[in-house]
């Protein structure tokens, strides 16, 4: 519709819409800011609310504190690498396990399908999936990471509608009168044509993967195998604990300022990662959140 032929309440409506989505849009991206912002002002600025929109009195010395920090590179490393396998394996289990039950010539695809949906209202627990884990003997390795919880119901579902409506079984019937495999089919016709789907469950199991710390928090005991989250939650913790009991000496006040802007740079620092990913999917990942949308 032209904007001049548009009513007054239709352009009032348009207004409405902008206005609120200005809003939310400051209310999602402000704090993710002023982190930025304080982490790189003046303690003493910011802890007496006098940081808003600028950096003031700019100090990198909580960068610095940061990049010198072997636990923290080391959390970082341990990240990427139970991200980048973890996604690898996830993704990998996800794709094939959701295109087996698309195909309709599955034998016992229905039960297939009650049972996993079981899964998803009924699970066994904490106490004794800790157990199972540990009788697997992956406590404190790096496979209580990567597989447990390793195949998501919810993505699985969604995984399997899509091949459903993309990959029709009349495709899989003319490449195998050319002489095309399952392995084959899947490898050369199903993969390309899944670059959407892929790259959704990528972004949505790095992002849970880079963000986890439970799973390390029950499962890993060895600090040389923590991930960036627990060393976040570590310096939260202990910065907190160090405010509880600070002394009033110069030097204990000045390592608390420091404290406070290495707990900001490690949470721009963590988030990073997630906000560089994003974009190269973004094309693909519009693309896929479209599945399961009404046709016309």
């Amino acid at each position: 519709m032209d904007v001049l032929n548009k009513s007054r309440s239709d352009r009032l409506f348009d207004w409405f819409n902008v206005l609120l989505f200005c809003g939310i849009l400051f209310v999602v991206i402000y704090p993710l800011y002023f982190i930025i912002v304080a982490s790189i002002s003046s303690p003493d600025l910011v802890n007496s609310g006098q940081i808003r929109f600028l950096p003031r009195d700019v100090t990198w010395i909580g960068y610095e504190r940061i990049f010198n920090d072997d636990e923290i590179w080391r959390g970082y490393s341990n990240s990427i690498f139970y991200t980048f396998f973890g996604t690898l394996f996830r993704v990998s289990l996800i794709i094939t396990g959701g295109y087996a039950l698309s195909r309709k010539d599955l034998p016992f695809s229905g039960v297939l399908m009650i049972l996993i949906l079981f899964t998803m209202f009924f699970n066994g627990g904490l106490i004794p999936t800790y157990l199972l884990v540990k009788e697997l003997g992956m406590v404190n390795t790096i496979w209580a990471m990567i597989v447990p919880g390793a195949v998501s119901v919810y993505q699985l579902i969604i995984v399997r509608t899509f091949f459903q409506n993309t990959i029709p079984g009349e495709m899989l019937e003319a490449a195998m009168m050319d002489g095309c495999g399952n392995f084959k089919f899947f490898i050369r016709m199903v993969i390309p044509l899944s670059l959407p789907i892929i790259a959704v469950m990528v972004l949505f199991n790095a992002v849970a993967l880079w963000n986890s710390y439970f799973q390390a928090l029950i499962y890993l005991n060895d600090a040389s195998l923590h991930p960036l989250q627990i060393v976040l939650r570590k310096i939260l913790i202990v910065s907190e604990a160090q405010l509880d009991m600070i002394d009033s000496s110069k030097d204990a006040v000045e390592e608390q300022k420091v404290a406070g802007l290495v707990k900001y740079g490690m949470v721009v620092v963590a988030s990073l990662p997630v906000l560089v990913l994003y974009p190269f999917l973004q094309r693909y990942f519009v693309k896929g959140v479209m599945i399961g949308s009404v046709k016309g």
